[in-house]
């Protein structure tokens, strides 16, 4: 099945991010072709057509969509976060697929609205949750389902960042930390990472959660600090994450009942826990079996280019089996609704705030 596709908005993730991947996979795959790319900066049209001599290029998305909708199959929805929820709405009511990336919308009702709009028009909305394809993530997801460690019952992740993600110099590199643009700061651009992982982890979504978080560079409208305690009835996660760190680094934790996994960027150690009955005085007494591995993973690479193949794939195999509504979909709700109900927590003390279940 070959896909043909059109991009908006060509910006650093877009063109440095999904478009090697798609450019790889037209020669060794042959099952995607992108023919225009949308884009409201004369300089990153003249870098679209660098990229793809003999593509179409526009301005303007709706006058995109309008005319080409009958030559395409899917639009990656590479935008700022503002504007996702409008450029999807309107490649569905052109009855084409969406790839999008994260956050899928920056409020619930939008979130529940795609939701709804995917069963409508039977076309798969699909949020980039590239942090699923990373080899270590991967390395996790086997061990867990491999029953090392038993049932996962408690989780934290955390990110540390020295700066938000700049865009590109031709629109607003500081994008992200403008609400008007963002919707958020670091929980709005970041949290979604965290959260469709430990939606995986701990094989749920969360019941209630208390938040908090600070602006540590108050030339900007949005928080760079952010924690969060996610309830799961008998499990729990925990998140933190800043842009004001001293290193690039991604640190997780997983305790289950036969051992845990911890995560330093590249490096995991799996602890599986034996007992020891050599001895009456200390019959029953644990110990744990350590393993260390490296697994490469590319964390320091921003543009994520090396994950994106999977993840297509996936989007792909959702197209064939009419997977509308899938898992990554309702995982990507209940990360808007996580998101923005810690925004509430936060802005109330960090009160303890519901998370409401999809009907």
């Amino acid at each position: 099945m070959k896909l043909k596709g059109a991009i908006i908005g060509y910006g650093f993730i877009s063109s440095k991010g999904h478009v090697p991947a798609y450019k790889a996979r037209s020669i060794n795959y042959k099952d995607v072709d992108i023919i225009a790319v949308c884009d409201i900066e004369p300089k990153r049209i003249a870098a679209a057509k660098n990229d793809f001599p003999n593509i179409k290029t526009y301005t303007d998305h709706n006058q995109m969509l309008d005319e080409l909708s009958d030559q395409l199959d899917f639009v990656d929805i590479s935008s700022p976060a503002y504007a996702h929820f409008g450029a999807a709405q309107k490649a569905l009511e052109a009855n084409l697929h969406v790839l999008c990336e994260k956050p899928l919308t920056t409020t619930i009702d939008d979130a529940k609205a795609l939701l709804s709009m995917a069963a409508k028009y039977k076309k798969v909305v699909f949020p980039c949750h590239n942090y699923k394809y990373a080899p270590v993530v991967r390395a996790i997801n086997e061990i867990i389902d491999s029953g090392q460690v038993g049932t996962i019952s408690s989780v934290t992740l955390q990110t540390f960042r020295n700066t938000h993600a700049k865009g590109v110099d031709e629109w607003k590199p500081d994008w992200r930390r403008s609400l008007e643009f963002s919707g958020g700061g670091i929980a709005m651009d970041h949290g979604s990472h965290s959260l469709y992982l430990i939606f995986d982890w701990l094989k749920n979504y969360p019941t209630e959660l208390t938040s908090s978080m600070c602006n540590m560079d108050k030339k900007y409208d949005t928080e760079d600090n952010f924690d969060a305690t996610l309830n799961f009835g008998n499990k729990r996660a925990q998140i933190h994450l800043t842009w004001t760190a001293g290193v690039r680094k991604v640190i997780y934790t997983l305790q289950g009942e036969k051992g845990a996994i911890t995560v330093d960027d590249d490096k995991m150690q799996i602890a599986t826990m034996h007992t020891d009955d050599s001895n009456d005085n200390i019959s029953h007494k644990a110990y744990w079996k350590i393993n260390v591995v490296d697994i490469k993973s590319d964390w320091m690479d921003s543009s994520h280019t090396t994950w994106f193949n999977a993840m297509f794939d996936k989007f792909k195999l959702a197209i064939h089996n009419n997977d509308y509504c899938n898992k990554d979909l309702i995982d990507s709700y209940y990360c808007i609704e996580t998101i923005n109900k810690c925004y509430q927590s936060a802005n109330a003390d960090s009160k303890k705030i519901s998370i409401n279940k999809l009907t």
